[in-house]
């Protein structure tokens, strides 16, 4: 009986929890086990609504395994037409003292980083997104083969304010 009560109250929370945040679209996490260097986190997109304005981000989980203060991405949106916007994104992981950024307590830091403001999806059809990290150590050509440290990557989309 108190199990169930318990339970009860739990569903309630997340219920409640997730029903504030009005401005999420799409919000969804893929978990990685070291990250390979040709490995690509993908996200498809259905549905979004091409008279609306958007603002992208992506979401970094990291632990204290992540040896580095910054983080390089390469990132592409396949459009449903063919086109393709890809870009090369650097963020600071990081304060200069060594600090993570990001929230979070213990081991574990969520950063969510800026990607695109203000996008309009205005193709019918399915978009892709993919993320790909593209780490190297100073003076070295050859990227990291498997970068450690980085436990969830998550892609999102919110309504934006304009």
């Amino acid at each position: 009986m108190r199990s169930a009560f318990i339970v009860s109250l739990v569903a309630c929370f997340i219920i409640l929890f997730s029903s504030c945040d009005k401005d999420r679209v799409y919000d969804e996490y893929k978990s990685l086990k070291g990250w390979h260097k040709d490995s690509l986190v993908t996200f498809d997109l259905n549905n979004i609504d091409s008279s609306k304005i958007y603002d992208l981000f992506i979401n970094i989980r990291n632990n204290s395994e992540y040896n580095y203060s910054n983080l390089f991405l390469i990132t592409e949106i396949r459009f449903p037409q063919g086109k393709v916007i890809s870009d090369t994104l650097e963020y600071e992981m990081t304060k200069p003292n060594g600090e993570w950024l990001g929230t979070g307590f213990g081991d574990i830091k969520e950063s969510k980083l800026w990607y695109k403001e203000n996008v309009k999806f205005d193709e019918p059809g399915e978009y892709q997104v993919t993320i790909q990290q593209a780490m190297r150590k100073n003076g070295e050509v050859d990227g990291i083969r498997v970068l450690e440290g980085i436990t969830d990557v998550g892609f999102r989309i919110e309504n934006s304010d304009n």
